[in-house]
């Protein structure tokens, strides 16, 4: 008891300080990106969904993170890693189940479920940007699973009906797979990121082993905003510059 309340209360401070950081890292940016690591914001819209699932479509949800380019010796080899603090798996339009509760399912009859599954997700991959500013990455992705519920839907009589069933102790506390992508670097290569990648989850994370395999799947549609490029490209310049001028 006292082992899963520590559990407990080491997610829900790591929740807190997540939710955070995407503030933070607008406020120190700056000094986040150096001539080899740039730092930035990392977002969009993924359509996710799971093997092992009855019926359902792509659960549509937003990501937001921050991510670091840190650049390998040959500036065209990166290694992209970060984590996107809001990052939702899943599967949508699943049909109801009973609730054991005849004025609930009288209620969702007819209805739909959005399964949702909350994680942390932390890329590593490596990436290869080519001359003409298009980039390829590829490698793994490990995701911690803080919460999870099922979301019944319905309409009543023009009136719009939800219900929420927490699910947390149905799943496993860690997921992993693969992600491979492709994007464009906007402004010459030294604007925004955009990106299309496909996670590939290798786990079943379902708590109860007994049934199929639950895995998770995901598409990306991602935007990387870099946040102070321009200044760090500044004192990489300056100190360059100061360097010269002391070696004549």
């Amino acid at each position: 008891m006292i082992r899963k309340t520590l559990l407990l209360a080491l997610f829900t401070s790591f929740l807190e300080i997540a939710n955070g950081q995407v503030i933070i890292s607008l406020l120190l940016g700056d000094n986040l990106n150096t001539g080899k690591i740039e730092f930035g914001l990392d977002g969009g819209v993924n359509l996710s969904s799971q093997t092992g699932t009855t019926g359902g479509k792509n659960l549509t949800t937003f990501n937001l993170g921050f991510y670091f380019d840190i650049k390998l010796r040959d500036s065209s080899w990166m290694i992209h890693t970060g984590v996107i603090v809001k990052s939702r798996m899943g599967v949508g339009n699943l049909p109801v189940y009973s609730l054991a509760d005849s004025n609930l399912d009288n209620s969702f009859a007819g209805g739909e479920v959005d399964r949702k599954l909350d994680y942390f997700n932390v890329p590593v991959m490596i990436k290869y940007k080519f001359k003409n500013n298009f980039f390829v990455e590829t490698g793994p992705q490990f995701g911690l699973f803080y919460n999870a519920h099922d979301e019944f839907t319905n309409e009543v009589q023009g009136n719009d009906l939800s219900y929420k069933v927490e699910t947390k102790k149905h799943y496993h506390v860690l997921d992993a797979g693969w992600t491979t992508g492709i994007g464009y670097r906007l402004s010459r290569g030294n604007g925004i990121n955009l990106g299309v990648r496909y996670y590939l989850g290798f786990v079943d994370v379902a708590a109860d082993d007994s049934g199929s395999a639950v895995k998770n799947r995901s598409l990306y549609f991602a935007v990387g905003i870099p946040i102070g490029v321009k200044k760090a490209r500044e004192r990489t310049a300056k100190k360059e510059a100061e360097q010269n001028s002391a070696n004549p």
